[in-house]
């Protein structure tokens, strides 16, 4: 549901950007939805069909209006050849005629026909999806719009370590924080333990100390610290600031932080404003990440507000959280943005799963780099602390497990490995087949991209034709991905199966997903087979039935726009703040004032979003938690609270509920401590309708038929065109779904059903 701001904007602009493609869903003023879909590094790629003087005539699925690639340079991939673009005519049909301002530095000019090139455009990838769907031509301002955001800019720039020259400031005595940690192996059984290098480049002991209740032991005085400081800001771009009991009180850290500001340092990040919480570690932690990311967000989202038509209500931006609900780009935090893209997803696969009546729900998001799965049970499964690469975050965010295996997982073979490790494929020579981590990425890409990449699931997929290449975003090459496997092959024992070693690139693939699937529901005691699976991402559906039946699950959900559903997600978010207080005091001294902190956290959460527009009758509390433990414990147990005036014997005895669920038996006899308070507040909205059945209407009409390997043997399918299916149409297993921007193998043994929200449901016989 949009907010009343964007109902007075014309377009609706929902774009997730993840690491190698941005998607794009936009409903036009009239309520039309258009699809786009373009390479995240502001890129389109086509095929050059013919070549003649400053004219090229390009064959690509996007369409561009007259004029719309003026001022774009035109580049050939695999060479350091490029030229900028005069301008372009209308696309008719699939192909466009560029025109180009100067030649290409290409010694033979009918070799370009047929090769892979590239627009590439000085604009984020955002705009140039919101210029693609609106066909607001490059350079001119776009119409009226209201556009929500996901983003992974911050968790690639933290995994590639490209973020902002960092420091941190810390109190004296406590230099060695991030180096020491938590003193947790990284690797438990490795004998030569590598520790990761800390994000920051400077640590900064700052003489000052408060005792546990806030009292000040050493006062700050900033006119020492000073020349110290100066230098500082002239070595790095952002600074990280986490004092010992800061909060408690924050008077010290923000004495530096105005200090900082004062000597021109931009990017601050202080802990006790962050993560107002106990443990001065996951705080420290949280501010250098936040700090490290802040400069490269901050430029990211600055460049798409520029280009934006008006800074006002309508052209106002709302970034995706790691938790599922949306924040102004004016106040998100880059500690809020390492799941956002992944977040989007689960919110629309959950959107999509209840519209069907499902409320047990396994989102299963496989895109180009790695897979995201995460549960969902009546509500979203959440947590305070995550991990991304090396470092850890403490911030609310859903319970996504992530997992390197995606379309782009490179797929090799390595005869030194340990057998446990992979499938061997030779019964006299230990070779081991291997399944990423690495990736190909967008450049150089699968083999199938034509620009010299490795063999990855991607042309798996493709040589055991359950792809079809002529349906891509981008061009493929299908001679380019059986070189890829010739070389795999080549490093096996001779006479080793083509389509065995295929297959089993497939089942380790679908193994390593089924797995990161029980990490959020087994290890969690929940049964996967009590859920529905929703699959979505570019690769989702190619796997969604073989990973389904090793979980024991029997009903997978395929959603019409599956491969943009992180995009269609953002349309179903809503505003959200979550505001967390520390408490740390006994059950029985604070009970009675519980009621008035809950109030207090509730109107702190309120009074932000009524600065985002939000009509006072239209917020809600849509969560209530404490944070409890015994006396003298370091963990606690969260308890969800039915009201805002819980009683204290109530209290008492949710926690003794909570314990034995938990540990499986009774808590000993002891004080209760309640160490923090959680409370969200959000927009409301309309919960979704469950959709009526759909009356059968017959077997699904067949566009083609298609050789593909399935269950071990090549057998001739039926293809399905998903635009021409209506609701209640029947596909019988096996089967090919090939849709625009996703595809769907209906395994053997399974059959799926239109439903009238236009998704594809699939049951096993």
């Amino acid at each position: 549901m949009s907010s009343e701001s964007e109902q007075r904007a014309a377009w609706r602009i929902r774009v997730d950007t993840g690491g190698t493609f941005t998607d794009c869903v936009a409903v036009d003023p009239d309520g039309a939805l258009h699809r786009v879909k373009v390479l995240s590094s502001s890129a389109l790629r086509a095929r050059v069909v013919s070549s003649g003087g400053l004219h090229l005539v390009l064959e690509a699925p996007w369409r561009l209006v007259e004029g719309f690639a003026a001022g774009a340079r035109l580049a050939v991939l695999g060479e350091s050849v490029a030229a900028p673009v005069h301008g372009n005519a209308a696309t008719s049909g699939t192909r466009t005629r560029v025109a180009l301002a100067e030649p290409l530095a290409a010694a033979d000019r009918a070799g370009l026909v047929g090769a892979r090139v590239e627009l590439r455009f000085d604009e984020e990838a955002p705009i140039l999806a919101a210029r693609l769907a609106t066909g607001a031509v490059c350079g001119d301002a776009l119409p009226p719009l209201a556009l929500r955001l996901a983003t992974t800019r911050g968790t690639n720039a933290l995994l590639e370590r490209k973020g902002a020259r960092t420091a941190l400031l810390v109190t004296r005595g406590f230099g060695d924080l991030l180096t020491i940690g938590d003193q947790r192996r990284p690797d438990l059984f490795a004998l030569d333990i590598v520790r990761p290098e800390p994000l920051v480049r400077r640590v900064v002991e700052v003489p000052e100390r408060l005792a546990a209740d806030g009292t000040v032991l050493e006062a700050l005085d900033l006119d020492a610290l000073r020349p110290v400081l100066e230098h500082l800001v002239g070595e790095v771009d952002a600074v990280a600031i986490a004092l010992l009991h800061s909060w408690r009180d924050d008077r010290h850290e923000l004495a530096l932080e105005k200090a900082l500001h004062g000597l021109g340092c931009r990017h601050v990040s202080v802990s006790s404003r962050l993560v107002p919480a106990l443990k001065i570690l996951p705080r420290a932690e949280t501010a250098v990440v936040d700090a490290y990311l802040t400069p490269i967000l901050d430029r990211y989202l600055r460049r798409v507000e520029a280009a934006l038509p008006d800074r006002g209500p309508s052209g106002r931006v709302h970034v995706m959280t790691s938790a599922g609900g949306l924040m102004r780009a004016g106040v998100f935090r880059a500690k809020d943005s390492l799941l956002s893209g992944p977040a989007g997803g689960v919110v629309g696969a959950v959107r999509i799963g209840r519209e069907l009546g499902h409320d047990h729900l396994l989102a299963f998001d496989m895109g180009g780099t790695s897979t995201d799965v995460a549960r969902f049970g009546g509500r979203f499964d959440d947590r305070f602390e995550h991990t991304v690469g090396a470092a850890r975050v403490a911030a609310p965010s859903l319970a996504i497990e992530s997992v390197a295996a995606g379309g782009g997982s490179i797929c090799r073979v390595d005869a030194a490995s340990d057998p446990g490790d992979g499938e061997p494929s030779g019964a006299d020579d230990t070779v081991v087949l291997l399944f990423g981590p690495g990736s190909a990425g967008a450049d150089p890409g699968p083999a199938c991209y034509g620009a010299g990449g490795p063999l990855t699931l991607t042309d798996v997929h493709l040589l055991l034709g359950r792809l079809d290449g002529r349906r891509f975003g981008i061009p493929v090459d299908a001679a380019g991905a059986e070189r890829a496997l010739d070389e795999v092959l080549a490093a096996l024992p001779s006479g080793t199966s083509r389509d065995d070693v295929l297959q089993g690139f497939l089942d380790i693939a679908d193994e390593r997903m089924a797995a990161a699937v029980r990490a959020i529901s087994v290890r969690r005691g929940y049964d996967p087979a009590d859920h529905a699976l929703v699959a979505f991402g570019g690769a989702g559906g190619l796997h969604a039935c073989a990973v389904a039946a090793l979980l024991g699950v029997d009903t997978v959900l395929l959603p019409r726009d599956a491969g943009l559903l992180s995009a269609v997600g953002l349309d179903a978010a809503r505003l959200e703040r979550i505001v967390r207080r520390p408490v740390l005091q006994q059950l029985d001294a604070v009970a009675a004032d519980l009621a008035r902190r809950l109030a207090e956290a509730e109107w702190a959460g309120a009074r932000e979003l009524l600065a985002e527009g939000v009509p006072e009758d239209s917020i809600v509390v849509s969560r209530r938690s404490l944070f409890m433990r015994l006396l003298g414990q370091e963990s606690t147990l969260e308890l969800e609270l039915e009201s805002s005036a819980p009683t204290l014997d109530a209290l008492a005895e949710s926690f003794r509920a909570a314990y034995r669920d938990r540990f499986g038996y009774a808590p000993p006899e002891r004080a209760l401590e309640i160490e923090s308070l959680r409370v969200a507040v959000a927009e409301q909205v309309d919960e979704p309708v469950v959709a009526a059945s759909a009356p059968a209407r017959g077997p699904a009409p067949v566009e083609s038929r298609h050789c593909a390997y399935l269950h071990g043997a090549w057998r001739e399918v039926p293809v399905i065109d998903p635009s021409a299916l209506e609701p209640g149409h029947h596909i019988a297993g096996p089967a090919l779904v090939f849709g625009p921007h996703a595809s769907f193998v209906l395994e053997p043994g399974w059959s799926a059903v239109q439903t009238r929200p236009g998704t594809l449901v699939a049951r096993r016989d």
